[in-house]
């Protein structure tokens, strides 16, 4: 891994214009370097899945990316993030399983459009998309204990459940529905986009998603009390800034037809001094 490396990695994650880029700035630079290489990865593979293309192209440039990990045990790296996550994997014990999983849920992505998802299938993407990230994450945070892996595993969760609550008219608008079809059912609401924005009966759906993804913030904030205080911080930073979009959404009642949910960049900031100095 070169310089050149990690400011490649770093300009792909300050690029993004997420709050991940300041976020991660509380580490210390190796354990910085190797989030924005994680990150970096997430981004490749997650555009190779959203990009116009054929499955069989996108599948085989996702092939190309489970290769690059086999990869990583031998020592091999072809390109700037590979470098970068060779070296995280070796200094913080990174799993190959964890990268792959990750290549597995854009790959869900990457086909026909998810609908109406069982709740095992939602559960089994939101561990691929978020709690896979998860666990590399908390290992590189400087927690790879169980308590840490309870983290990962709730916390990954918790924040893709926010996701597709505050996403949902989005989503819609691009053929997705990420509510689970027994909750559609249970409410009567068609488990279709171009009708599920229509449906009086919507917001019952979402307060259902809304409670799981309040009780996993529940279990990983129990979980982050057993874990390192000190590696917990970029966890709980995370938590304090989604936690809030979940209020916002009951304040409208699941409503989408106005603008998306955001949280402020000043209270994001505020969040993220209150854990610095706490």
């Amino acid at each position: 891994m070169t310089p050149s490396d990690v400011k490649t990695v770093t300009a792909m994650v300050k690029r993004a214009g997420t709050s991940f880029y300041r976020g991660m700035r509380i580490l210390p630079a190796a354990r910085r370097d190797a989030m924005y290489g994680i990150y970096a990865f997430c981004r490749v593979v997650d555009d190779i899945a959203d990009e116009p293309g054929s499955l069989e192209a996108k599948r085989a440039a996702l092939d190309a990316w489970r290769a690059r990990i086999a990869g990583l045990s031998r020592g091999e790296a072809d390109e700037p993030i590979t470098r970068v996550l060779h070296v995280a994997s070796v200094a913080y014990g990174l799993r190959a399983e964890d990268f792959l999983a990750i290549i597995d849920g854009m790959e869900m992505d990457a086909g026909e459009p998810i609908i109406a998802p069982s709740l095992a299938t939602l559960d089994l993407y939101c561990d691929r998309v978020a709690s896979a990230v998860g666990r590399l994450s908390v290992c590189v945070f400087g927690d790879a204990s169980a308590a840490g892996q309870e983290v990962a595993h709730a916390l990954g969760r918790a924040l893709q459940l926010t996701n597709i609550l505050r996403d949902v008219g989005e989503d819609a608008a691009r053929g997705r529905l990420y509510l689970p079809l027994e909750f559609l059912r249970d409410a009567g609401v068609p488990p279709y986009p171009a009708l599920v924005l229509q449906s009086t009966a919507l917001p019952v759906v979402c307060a259902r998603l809304d409670a799981m993804a309040v009780e996993n913030f529940r279990l990983a904030e129990a979980a982050m009390a057993r874990a390192d205080a000190k590696a917990m911080r970029p966890a709980r930073l995370m938590a304090a800034s989604y936690r809030p979009l979940l209020k916002l959404l009951r304040r409208r009642n699941y409503d989408y037809s106005g603008a998306p949910v955001r949280l402020p960049t000043w209270r994001k900031l505020a969040l993220a001094g209150r854990l610095l100095l706490s």
